[in-house]
């Protein structure tokens, strides 16, 4: 019992002096550094090392599928453009030789009930696009087609890229330039024969209901000179000092919930009864014979080869 005593009071005698100790100096000096095991996140599936890639056996999705790791599904997505269509909605189609035919003849019946049919529609759509648009107007807007028609052809003469993107819609571009990298495109309007006319128009709805878009179908029947040449600079179609007579049906196109939005190119309506246009006159490479050193070439007494060894260039 003494001996318990005694070592009780030791101890109590050794804390109070240690707390009465002045303190000891601060070590100035960079500790040593300190370091501690600690266990990170469990990993449920370890790749395998590089060393032993080409020896795996197995799927390796299957086993991450196996380990609770599922891949996420690959989707082939192509980007959805809601500046304008992707076509014409209910195309308008134009009267044969643009011409009324007799109501006594079943042609005559046929083609003004479709007249009918269309012009009813078309007012439904000409009143949604007043809604949206105040200003709009069937009197004015033939002529501010025409405007557009004409300013976005002289843009794409000089190929202005930022002025053709403003006149035209994206589903058009590709379509008003495919194949004018390497020709000379000369276009000029000379006059108008006759007044331009809205004669078709619809207000479709694209991806939810509500989002309106403006198509409206414009006649326009004028005079026009075009030339085409190639990058050899030879004329491949038409001619700069004939004008011709030209009828076209234009599809001008506008979103109408865009606030910042405008009437855009949208297409235009080839009818079935339109005369074929002109041939192409490509120009073609005619091979030379092959001469030796010491001939001279004879042009008189050359024969031009098949047409099967000549080569075009367009």
């Amino acid at each position: 019992m003494a001996l318990h005593m005694r070592r009780t009071l030791l101890s109590l005698h050794r804390a109070t002096s240690s707390s009465l100790k002045p303190p000891e100096p601060l070590d100035t000096r960079c500790p040593a550094p300190l370091l501690l095991t600690v266990r990170t996140k469990k990993r449920y599936f370890i790749p395998p090392r590089v060393s032993l890639k080409g020896r795996m056996d197995g799927n390796p999705e299957a086993k991450a599928r196996a380990a609770g790791i599922v891949f996420r599904q690959e989707y082939v997505e192509r980007p959805i453009n809601i500046a304008c269509t992707a076509g014409v909605f209910d195309p308008y189609i134009p009267p044969e030789g643009d011409a009324r035919l007799s109501t006594l003849s079943k042609e005559g019946i046929k083609q003004r009930t479709e007249q009918i049919r269309q012009s009813a529609a078309s007012q439904l759509a000409i009143r949604k696009i007043k809604e949206q648009d105040p200003e709009f107007s069937t009197k004015t807007f033939a002529e501010k087609a025409q405007e557009i028609f004409i300013e976005a052809h002289n843009a794409l003469t000089n190929f202005n890229k930022e002025r053709l993107h403003f006149l035209v819609t994206e589903r058009c571009y590709p379509e008003i330039t495919r194949g004018n990298r390497y020709k000379t495109v000369r276009w000029k309007f000379l006059e108008s024969l006759e007044p331009p006319r809205v004669v078709h128009a619809r207000c479709p709805d694209m991806v939810s209901k509500g989002n309106l878009y403006g198509q409206v179908t414009v006649r326009m029947h004028s005079k026009q000179t075009l030339a085409i040449y190639d990058r050899f600079g030879r004329l491949m179609m038409g001619d700069e000092d004939l004008p011709k007579d030209v009828l076209e049906y234009l599809i001008i196109e506008r979103h109408l919930m865009n606030p910042y939005g405008s009437w855009r190119l949208h297409g235009k309506i080839v009818p079935s009864w339109a005369p074929a246009k002109d041939p192409v006159i490509k120009t073609v490479s005619i091979p030379g014979p092959e001469l030796k050193p010491w001939e001279e070439f004879d042009a008189e007494n050359y024969e031009v080869p098949k047409p099967a060894a000549v080569q075009w260039y367009k």
